[in-house]
Formats: structure tokens, sequence, C-alpha cells
């Protein structure tokens, strides 16, 4: 073996090594908040902290409504914290229902080391202390972008009401082989996030929102989740969405508004 191709060998096996490291931070971009910050919106609403593990503690908000239809356990994409995603809850409580988003480890006030089992350890143990207080039947699942993987890992394991997925992705693997083709993702990534897999075993309906134009996630990726499972499965078609902008479209908010009071 000559040595130009052993060099050629070392330089790409040290550029996996630094992938897998450096990797999260790329893949998350949090915004970290003092623990004493104060949250300040125009619609009622607690703070709420959960403790899924010795030495972890994960920040949430709880918006609220008066006799409230229903739950929305919201699930954000990769970047800032509930401090921004916040204004969101008001897509939801104006038709009745009540929204708890939460931070992800290392995202706002929310502490512990991440890793996948960890994120979705922690979903698992916030949607079960809501049930036990409000009744299973009464929450829903919504996932934004990096969420929707862990909002369908909960319906699957779950009975909620329904599932909402909001630009989602086959599988996080797919989103990052399509910018990084010569990555060998099934060793060096390590969040995997299978959506593909977790969805065929939801029995709630679900519904996935998704911009035509999203140049980030194509809407190939819920084209080929609906094909899954066409008769549980609720395509769309946001035309001329991207993949951040949805709300700003009627049609987005028209939707939410039939699918919450079906």
């Amino acid at each position: 073996m000559s040595p130009t191709i052993v060099y050629i060998i070392a330089g790409y096996l040290l550029l996996l090594a630094v992938i897998y490291l450096v990797q999260e931070r790329f893949i998350f971009k949090p915004e970290r908040l003092r623990p004493d910050f104060q949250f300040r919106y125009d619609q009622p609403f607690e703070e709420l902290f959960f403790d899924p593990a010795p030495g972890v503690r994960i920040n949430g908000l709880h918006f609220k409504v008066e006799r409230p239809r229903g739950i929305i356990l919201y699930f954000h994409g990769n970047t800032r914290s509930i401090k921004g995603w916040g204004k969101f809850a008001r897509d939801f409580t104006r038709y009745g229902y009540e929204v708890v988003m939460v931070d992800y480890r290392g995202f706002g006030k929310s502490t512990g080391k991440r890793s996948e089992s960890q994120l979705i350890q922690d979903a698992q143990f916030v949607y079960s202390q809501l049930a036990a207080v409000h009744g299973e039947q009464h929450l829903l699942a919504y996932g934004r972008s990096m969420g929707s993987g862990f909002a369908a890992r909960l319906a699957s394991d779950n009975r909620p009401r329904y599932l909402i997925l909001d630009a989602p992705y086959y599988s996080f693997a797919k989103v990052v082989k399509r910018f990084l083709p010569i990555l060998p993702v099934r060793w060096v990534l390590r969040y995997h996030l299978r959506t593909d897999l977790w969805i065929r075993k939801v029995q709630c309906h679900t519904y996935i929102l998704h911009g035509t134009k999203d140049r980030l996630i194509p809407i190939r990726h819920s084209e080929r989740l609906q094909a899954l499972n066409p008769r549980r499965i609720t395509l769309i078609r946001i035309e001329g969405g991207r993949h951040n902008n949805l709300p700003d479209f009627p049609e987005y908010h028209a939707f939410i508004r039939d699918i919450l009071q079906e």
C-alpha cells in the first residue's frame, strides 16, 4: 500500500473520530437560561420541573385555558429553548387546548447529559406524569422537526389521542446522509431516531404537516412515512412552505383547527 493511500485512510479515520466526538455541536443548538430566568407571556402559564433521573431536571411550561379540551405535549426543534418556542402555544390554546412544552437536556434550564435513549426516557417520564394527572385520553403528542422523532416514539409506546408531526424526518440518519453522503452513519452517528420504525406501531391517527418547499427535510420524508400506513396517517401539504415558516401560512392554522376540533 502506497504512503499516499495510507495518509488518505488515516485522514478519513481521523475525520470520522472527530465527527463522532463533536457531532452534538452540529445537531443541537441550545439556548441556555439562568436558573432564575423569569418567563413572560401574554397568556396564563405555569412553570414546571420534572426529575426523571438523579441529577437531571427537565424544565417545562404549561400554557393553560379554561375548560380545556385536551393537552398538547409539544416537542420542539433542535434550536433555542422553550423561551422562544413558547409563542407557538397560542396556535393550540386558541382552540381550547392546553400546551406543555419541555426543554431537552442542556436546553434552557434543563440539565443532564444527553443521549438518544436518555432523551426518550425523559419524554416518557413527562408523558407518564401528565397522563397520571390528566388522563392519557386527553393527551396529544406534537413533534416539530427534531422533536418529531420523540413524539413518534412516545405515540408508539403509549396511547395518546392523536400524534401530530410537523416537518418530520423518515429517520434522522437519512437527513444526515443527505448532507454527508460519505459518512458511515450506522457506525458514527449517535442519534438515529427511527421514526420510520416507531410510526408503524402507533395506534392513534397521525397527522403530518409538511411544506412543499422544505429544503432541510424535503417533503419526500413525510410521503415515505405516510406510505407505511396510509389508513392511519394523513399527510397535509402546505404549498410553498419551507422548514421554519409553516405558522406563517393560514393553511397551517386552518389544518390545526380542523385536527383539534374533530
